[in-house]
């Protein structure tokens, strides 16, 4: 089996302490220790050593990102941690600079991640309802998708050259909250992804 990083990226406020990420969190640790993995748990917002944190991508064969979209896009605090995390992982331990060459400085930039075989997966939480997206008549996403938002995530992976899984998201969670369909459909997400990249790995 595998190791698998799981990132808590979610910001505690009075109106959103958390509970829902915090959840998938402790669903996703659960199914995959029982799957025989071993899995790692940050929590960002309470605090994390950036050089630990490097170490702990280095070890992962797979890095699971739990957090909610605030104003589109990473809580700041989970902001924050990939700042000064990935920062201090430039020194070559997640990357080798930005991908170019004094030879060729024009090209490859992003190219230099060193977590080659790593994969990763976005899972997130929205108030937006799923019908806000991949729609062109809705006018605000104008027919996005949830990974057309994510792109900033995506990117900041495949610098340190990671492999994506697919995605999850749970839609609607404060206005009309389908909390047991959500925990079911991650379940299900869960078992499908990791029983692909188990597939694949062997």
């Amino acid at each position: 089996m595998s190791n698998i990083l799981i990132l808590n990226g979610a910001q505690p406020y009075e109106f959103a302490p958390g509970k829902l990420n915090a959840t998938l969190v402790d669903r996703a640790r659960a199914f995959l220790e029982s799957q025989g993995h071993t899995v790692r748990v940050t929590t960002v917002a309470e605090g994390y050593d950036a050089n630990a944190e490097v170490e702990s991508h280095i070890w992962a064969d797979t890095v699971i990102m739990q957090f909610p979209i605030n104003w589109m896009g990473a809580p700041w605090s989970f902001k924050k941690y990939m700042d000064e995390v990935y920062t201090v992982g430039m020194d070559g331990r997640l990357t080798n600079g930005d991908g170019r060459s004094p030879e060729s400085p024009k090209e490859n930039y992003g190219m230099g991640g060193t977590l080659t075989g790593t994969k990763y997966m976005l899972s997130v939480t929205f108030n937006a309802p799923r019908e806000a997206f991949d729609d062109a008549s809705e006018p605000f996403f104008q027919g996005g998708s949830v990974d057309d938002l994510l792109r900033p995530m995506h990117l900041n992976a495949r610098f340190f050259d990671m492999t994506p899984l697919p995605s999850f998201a749970a839609f609607d969670v404060m206005k009309n909250p389908e909390v047991e369909a959500d925990f079911a459909r991650f379940d299900t997400h869960l078992g499908a992804v990791f029983a692909e990249a188990e597939n694949v790995a062997a």
